[in-house]
């Protein structure tokens, strides 16, 4: 999916939240996540199982937000979110032919049985570590730091995380005659 797009639910709601507060904000990402997930069936024909995930949870732990007043359910929905991954990818490696990771991307891209299980592990890892620093994250600091952490740090970490994921692939990727 389009990376802008991706991006879309979180931005909306980062300023929904600015303006007004979690519970706008909660509102305007569940409306945000509908709309992403249909433009994504009318534009492919099909929905991922993470966005299939990520909107289920985001009804049930938003809805329960705005229902109750409780902010505590959105901000668990991420740690649950990024735990799901993270079991998802370290039990890829028990279960089927080929860890996840080398399920998404071996189509274009070729290495070692034991590169792709490394790459596995260390995204499940990742997954589950952000999972665990939300938690930390929620009970910690603000809402105000909660929502800067979510909206900011998570996808910064994501892409210092992508960048080593490069360098450990580079290594093993064949050499080109120039």
């Amino acid at each position: 999916m389009n990376p802008i797009l991706e991006f879309f639910p979180i931005v909306l709601f980062f300023i929904a939240y600015k303006f007004y507060d979690i519970y706008v904000a909660t509102g305007v990402v569940i409306v945000a996540t509908i709309l992403q997930v249909a433009y994504s069936w009318f534009k492919t024909r099909k929905v991922s199982t993470m966005q299939l995930i990520t909107l289920g949870l985001i009804l049930v732990m938003g809805g329960a937000t705005i229902i109750l007043q409780n902010e505590q359910f959105i901000k668990w929905k991420l740690s649950i979110v990024e735990w799901l991954f993270g079991l998802v990818f370290l039990g890829s490696q028990f279960i089927g032919k080929k860890p996840v990771i080398e399920r998404m991307l071996s189509a274009n891209l070729t290495l070692p049985d034991a590169v792709w299980r490394r790459l596995n592990t260390l995204w499940g890892g990742f997954f589950l570590g952000v999972g665990f620093v939300n938690v930390y994250v929620m009970y910690h600091y603000s809402t105000d730091d909660w929502v800067t952490f979510k909206t900011f740090v998570v996808p910064g970490l994501m892409v210092v995380f992508l960048l080593g994921q490069v360098a450990l692939i580079y290594k093993h990727l064949p050499e080109t005659e120039e």
